[in-house]
């Protein structure tokens, strides 16, 4: 059972200036070229007919630029402004400025787009950050609010397999604090508790990095 609810609740504001301080001394410190995750997601896409996508979280871009260089048209939304700052130099360099907007914000909040602007959304391990259940059961809705009908949502979230799993400070709602970052460690039960509206397509196992951490990749289809 996770840790109760009624714990101290994680500052989103010091997670904000932990991950924009991070991205400001560590240009690669989410890797560098596409990951696993995003390749598959733009296999899906092409498939798909996707050309308008938005990421959410992109951090400094890794999956970005490679959406982008595949043809999509990409809106980047992240609350850290060093990592949008880095994805738009990368992007110019690559001659890719055109196909990339970076817009500053929090998915705490309404994101800021009208109804059925895009095909897609794709979120690597945002969804999994210091968000509470609730929020992150808002943050779908509010996905599915700004998809197209018929629209398609991938994003990645670290599970309860994963072996930082109940390491670190316990923040409630099955979320643990490690090295300063608040991660939200997900179960069955969650993914389809925020999957309200949608159709769930997959549900993939992956993993990335040395320990490694252990990733579920949830595509679904706006209903």
């Amino acid at each position: 059972m996770s840790p109760s609810s009624d714990r101290v609740r994680p500052d989103a504001d010091a997670q904000r200036e932990h991950w924009t301080a991070t991205f400001a001394h560590r240009t690669d410190f989410l890797g560098s070229g596409a990951s696993e995750v995003g390749r598959a997601a733009l296999t899906r896409f092409a498939t798909g007919g996707v050309a308008d996508l938005l990421e959410l979280g992109p951090g400094q871009g890794r999956d970005t630029i490679a959406f982008a260089a595949a043809g999509l048209s990409v809106t980047a939304l992240d609350f850290a402004p060093t990592g949008l700052d880095a994805i738009a130099v990368t992007a110019a360099e690559a001659g890719l400025g055109g196909a990339i907007r970076t817009v500053l914000g929090d998915v705490r909040d309404p994101l800021p787009f009208e109804e059925a602007t895009f095909d897609a959304s794709y979120a690597h391990m945002l969804f999994c950050m210091a968000l509470t259940s609730e929020e992150i059961i808002r943050l779908a809705a509010e996905v599915h609010r700004i998809v197209r009908p018929g629209g398609l949502l991938v994003y990645s979230v670290r599970t309860v397999e994963d072996a930082h799993y109940r390491a670190g400070t316990a923040h409630g709602d099955d979320r643990w604090e490690m090295g300063g970052f608040v991660v939200h460690f997900f179960d069955r039960a969650l993914i389809d508790r925020i999957a309200a509206g949608w159709d769930i397509l997959e549900v993939a196992d992956f993993e990335e990095g040395p320990l490694p951490r252990r990733l579920a990749a949830v595509t679904m289809r706006r209903q």
